[in-house]
């Protein structure tokens, strides 16, 4: 059984033991999260598909901590007018581990 759920604006595809980084969210270590926003439960041959979000489907996960992701360079550019500016970004994520999925 899988589903795909949103959450900060990307969808996930998800089965029940996967460890996953999303945004950041507002939750400490070892809380329990739900996900409402389940787009589609497949479960074998059995696909329900939402319009736009399967209507009672649930995903819970408990949160593993917060990490940041891998740097990022933007390069900015201009010819011939001495013009260039290096931008760096860090994204701040949190891992989950998905526990159940609830159609």
């Amino acid at each position: 059984m899988y589903a795909v759920i949103e959450t900060g604006a990307k969808q996930y595809r998800v089965e029940a033991g996967d460890t996953i980084e999303i945004e950041l969210l507002a939750a400490e270590n070892g809380q329990e999260v739900a996900f409402d926003r389940v787009l589609l439960v497949a479960d074998g041959d059995k696909v329900k598909i939402g319009q736009p979000v399967v209507a009672g489907a649930k995903v819970t996960a408990d949160v593993l901590g917060d990490i940041r992701g891998d740097k990022v360079i933007a390069f900015k550019f201009r010819r011939r007018e001495g013009y260039h500016r290096t931008v760096g970004h860090r994204q701040d994520l949190t891992v989950v581990k998905i526990k159940a999925i609830q159609a």
